[in-house]
């Protein structure tokens, strides 16, 4: 295949995603419930969106066009991640559309859903199945991408030293306010805090916000988002954090579902968000520089944000919004 016949055969992926039926939908969150219980319908369903969104045409062919993909293809090892639903299509999506051959290891804790989307990739353009293949030992590769945390990027970047390589390591992202955000800001904030329960590497975990800043209305507006404590593992979470909270004496302010302190860190545990107040918006730049490879994504608004995303927009990442700021089709073109 050329590379328009491959992005016809995806444009197509994209159409049959969009006619999945509620029942359909249902049955694939189901088996993968069966597997991981924060996959949940809802989630499943806004990661197929996320994948639709990415396949539209136009931006296919634009993502697409500055690269040149030989005729030799090579055999590309993905080690995929697991902690929210098909969050690894991108870097199939890559390897697929540069023509080289996908050998995929998946997480133990997504192991349903990426197949069920292949086979229907395979279904509507059959020319794909020599491109892909599932393994559960990545042995014979010319290159590898690889997702996982700290600890395992290690490992990675030793085990496949001699090939070349894409290996990721734990990354968060985190929201700038300033106090002027509007009542419909601050909701698209909830989203991008609460969706997939706050598991996704562009997931909110932290505010940043003025010295005087008054939570009273960001924390009224979050009332929509309680639901997120019928999930028991996110309310195993949240007493967890609460107790311990409460025994040292911590101070935090208490949603009854969310447990917000302030802190220096980037990373905060489960049903917890972390906020650190700042002086000016200068300081702030100087914070996210200095920690920008532990940063995935910034949400806000103000001049001084050039890089930042809008409310709401976290978890709809385009076809360019490379993780780690990686360029992937650039790293599969020099592999021909």
């Amino acid at each position: 295949m050329d590379l328009q016949e491959r992005i016809d055969g995806l444009v197509k992926l994209r159409q049959q995603l969009k006619k999945l039926t509620d029942a359909t939908l249902t049955n694939w969150a189901d088996k993968a419930a069966n597997e991981n219980r924060w996959f949940t319908r809802q989630y499943v369903q806004k990661a197929i969106e996320g994948i639709v969104f990415m396949l539209e045409p136009t931006e296919l062919h634009t993502w697409t066009q500055p690269y040149k993909f030989g005729t030799k293809p090579r055999q590309v090892g993905i080690i995929m991640a697991g902690n929210i639903p098909l969050v690894g299509f991108h870097d199939l999506l890559s390897v697929l559309v540069s023509g080289h051959k996908a050998l995929v290891k998946l997480s133990s804790q997504d192991k349903v859903l990426l197949p069920l989307v292949t086979d229907l990739l395979i279904k509507v353009a059959p020319t794909f199945k020599p491109q892909l293949m599932y393994v559960d030992k990545l042995s014979q590769t010319d290159a590898v991408i690889a997702t996982g945390s700290d600890n395992t990027a290690r490992y990675f970047e030793q085990y496949f030293k001699h090939i070349p390589h894409i290996i990721r390591k734990n990354r968060t992202s985190c929201a700038v306010l300033t106090g002027d955000e509007t009542d419909e800001d601050l909701h698209k904030l909830g989203e991008d805090v609460f969706t997939y329960y706050g598991l996704g590497c562009r997931n909110v975990s932290k505010l940043f916000v003025p010295n005087d800043y008054n939570f009273t209305k960001l924390l009224d507006l979050w009332n929509s988002f309680s639901e997120v404590a019928h999930h028991s593992k996110w309310q195993n979470n949240y007493d967890y954090n609460k107790s311990i909270y409460l025994v040292n004496k911590v101070p935090h302010l208490d949603t009854g579902f969310l447990i917000l302190k302030e802190s220096e860190e980037l990373v905060s545990p489960l049903a917890v968000l972390f906020y650190q107040h700042y002086t000016d918006m200068h300081q702030v730049v100087d914070l996210l520089s200095a920690q920008s490879q532990k940063i995935q994504c910034v949400v806000g608004q103000g001049s001084l944000l050039s890089q930042s995303i809008a409310f709401g927009q976290a978890q709809y990442p385009g076809v360019q919004d490379y993780a780690d700021g990686i360029d992937t089709l650039a790293f599969l073109e020099s592999l021909t």
